[in-house]
């Protein structure tokens, strides 16, 4: 019998230190380092760039390939908006080479005045690669129709 899924509520922001890269959650904090640090280059390194990886994600639909899920986050990084998505209320699942995790984001979009909250539901897959974990695909949906709109309507705004 399998011990029952434990569901962590203590949130990723990309600022938790964890050095031993062979974790799977040294792999999960630094891709939200760089989503929160508009760190192109460190996304791209976290990452599959193999033409399996895929994103269904509230921004850009479906992505195949790392040109294609770059395109994504060059537009989310462009964006004249703050914004953080810390991960929580997540379960972490693991299968051999590949881990997963399933959770919520707590969007948040902050402009002047303007504040824009985004829960998101998301699932992030890793594989190891390379001797490190890249992830290989990421869904993400919002719920409410009207608060997509306002997402994607503030994140087409250029810088």
């Amino acid at each position: 019998m399998s011990s029952p899924l434990v569901r962590i509520q203590e949130p990723i922001t990309g600022r938790e230190q964890i050095d031993d890269v062979e974790q799977p959650l040294y792999a999960l904090v630094q891709f939200y380092r760089a989503l929160h640090s508009r760190d192109l280059v460190l996304i791209e390194q976290n990452w599959d760039a193999s033409p399996e990886a895929a994103m269904d994600n509230p921004l850009g639909g479906i992505k195949r390939g790392w040109s294609e899920i770059r395109a994504t986050y060059e537009r989310l990084f462009a964006s004249p908006w703050e914004y953080s998505f810390p991960f929580w209320d997540y379960t972490l699942h693991a299968a051999g080479a590949v881990f997963w995790v399933v959770g919520r984001e707590r969007g948040r979009l902050t402009r002047g005045e303007q504040v824009i909250e985004v829960p998101i539901r998301t699932t992030r897959l890793f594989r190891r690669a390379d001797g490190r974990w890249r992830q290989i695909h990421h869904h993400g949906s919002v719920e409410e129709p009207s608060v997509l709109a306002r997402y994607l309507e503030a994140v087409s705004q250029a810088r």
